[in-house]
């Protein structure tokens, strides 16, 4: 695979994986539109690795303070912060495993990779973050985060297994329907990607195994810097947007990308 090729998969993994935008549907579409050939699962793997180092290095103080909750959690104890984050992450990931594992059984995620199927989800989907984003409050932070929401974020989760849904963006709309800020909103959802990130990347890994080879592992480590330089930046910028700008340039260029892709899927 060309080195072009590699930077522009990467990039697209690295700036959409936390964009409302979705990332899965984007690499899906790149070879349909452009003729390119299917990166493979090898290269998938890759850049998600580099996203999640790139939210992991972003989101140190925290993870940090998860992996110390961890610890505790393991013994039964939940009276720490970090203890309760690492519960909650742990029981918003456990629905997208167990649906994600069915969809790969039943080869239900293959027949979902469409261009028509991310048009109109690109399209639905944005339309709802916007009435959410409309229509939520903002009287809860990231320290509000209960059992009760991570539950809900976590069922809303499942939906982004339907590629063009986007996994932050139903995450980040749930969150504000349940009335967090929307940098709250944010952070939350993206700490949700961590454990997801993970067991997606087991799974595809799983399928990985037999076709290593060096030309292949020097690939995927080109694609996984990338994707995590772009991630880097995603992350600095969205964050940083949030702060004064609503999800409403992320609505508009989902509707047009989803009103276009039925359009040309039709024709």
């Amino acid at each position: 695979m060309s080195l072009f090729h590699l930077f522009i998969l990467a990039v697209i993994q690295g700036l959409t994986e936390f964009l409302p935008v979705s990332s899965s549907g984007h690499l899906i579409l790149l070879p349909s539109l452009t003729g390119a050939e299917d990166q493979g699962l090898a290269i998938d793997v890759a850049v998600h690795v580099g996203t999640l180092f790139a939210v992991v290095m972003y989101f140190w103080a925290d993870v940090r303070t998860t992996l110390i909750g961890c610890t505790r959690l393991v013994r039964g104890r939940v009276d720490t912060d970090g203890a309760r984050l690492a519960l909650y992450l742990a029981v918003a990931t456990i629905p997208v495993v167990i649906v994600g594992l069915i969809f790969k059984i039943t080869g239900l995620n293959d027949l979902l990779r469409s261009t028509t199927v991310i048009g109109w989800t690109m399209l639905i989907f944005g339309i709802v973050l916007y009435w959410a984003d409309r229509t939520g409050a903002h009287s809860k932070t990231d320290s509000d985060w209960s059992m009760k929401d991570a539950i809900i974020m976590g069922l809303a989760q499942v939906l982004a297994l339907i590629p063009g849904t986007s996994r932050s963006g139903i995450t980040i709309t749930a969150a504000r329907k349940l009335g967090y800020a929307r940098e709250d909103g944010a952070k939350l959802a993206i700490l949700m990607s961590i454990p997801t990130i993970i067991a997606s990347g087991v799974l595809l890994s799983a399928d990985v195994v037999d076709q290593a080879n060096w030309a292949l592992a020097r690939d995927a480590g080109i694609a996984a810097a990338f994707a995590f330089i772009a991630a880097m930046v995603s992350l600095v910028l969205m964050m940083r947007l949030l702060r004064s700008n609503s999800f409403t340039p992320y609505v508009i260029y989902r509707v047009i990308l989803g009103i276009g892709l039925i359009l040309w899927a039709s024709s």
